[in-house]
């Protein structure tokens, strides 16, 4: 499967993003009303200039405290973001995921984001294609 068929397949294909400059306790309340892992930081929406996600924030939280919560995001976002293409395979992204450890990519096309997915997706969708394999060797071996 590839990521543009994991992409359609999202219910959302909204990508929330905030601002540079954005306070993290402003971001945090984002992630929680949204019930998302991470955001993206960009200032059009297209051009990426970091993400924020969960661990980012509880890292800074254990680091500094509840002061972090009135730092910048830019202040501890992650900048250096590998992202994908449509074209990539759910194996490939997977593997860059787990070898990054990290659980969100944003997936780009002429240096813009068109999308985002998360690790939950990528899994979702190897397990389908594992079903269907599966479900094709079954029937070789029953012979229908």
């Amino acid at each position: 499967m590839q990521v543009l068929q994991i992409l359609n397949s999202k219910a959302l294909h909204e990508v929330v993003t905030v601002k540079p400059g954005t306070t993290v306790g402003a971001a945090s309340e984002l992630l929680s009303s949204r019930r998302i892992g991470a955001v993206i930081v960009s200032p059009d929406g297209k051009n990426v200039a970091g993400i924020l996600s969960e661990r980012d924030i509880v890292r800074e939280l254990g680091r500094k405290g509840a002061a972090c919560m009135a730092d910048k995001v830019d202040d501890i976002m992650t900048s250096k973001i590998i992202g994908c293409t449509r074209d990539d395979s759910a194996l490939q992204v997977l593997e860059i995921m787990t070898e990054g450890r990290f659980r969100h990519m944003p997936v780009m096309e002429n240096n813009e984001m068109i999308g985002l997915i998360s690790i939950g997706d990528v899994v979702k969708a190897r397990l389908s294609e594992l079903a269907m394999e599966k479900e094709a060797l079954t029937g070789m071996i029953m012979g229908n």
